[in-house]
């Protein structure tokens, strides 16, 4: 397994941009698919977009298509979310996870703390 410590989440307006960090330690950070996630208050855990080990593809859920983009630097232990035209719906906290890949929240072994994201009208 791999431990995950999420950042740059925070307070944006709608319409602006965000983008999330996510740091893995371990040497087989490289060896997993990164996804993420997001948990709104009274709902389940959302699946946003996941990438693959080699960052060659990405998923990106319907409900941000066009908006979320997802990449990662293997070289630096690195996974990022990027954020763009944010809407209030979009506030959660967001959580990297690393795994088999895949929209199911059971498809990932390793999991961050989350970090909160709000979006204001």
């Amino acid at each position: 397994q791999v431990q995950l410590v999420e950042s740059g989440g925070g307070l944006v307006q709608a319409g602006g941009s965000l983008r999330l960090s996510c740091a893995a330690s371990g040497r087989t950070f490289r060896t997993y698919a990164m996804g993420w996630f997001r948990q709104a208050p009274g709902k389940e855990r959302e699946f946003v977009g996941m990438i693959s080990w080699r960052g060659g593809s990405t998923y990106i859920a319907d409900s941000v298509k066009g908006r979320f983009s997802i990449s990662r630097d293997n070289a630096k232990n690195m996974a990022y979310l990027e954020m763009n035209s944010l809407k209030p719906e979009d506030t959660a906290v967001y959580y990297c996870a690393a795994g088999e890949g895949g929209s199911y929240v059971e498809s990932y072994d390793s999991w961050g703390q989350g970090t909160q994201v709000t979006v204001s009208s």
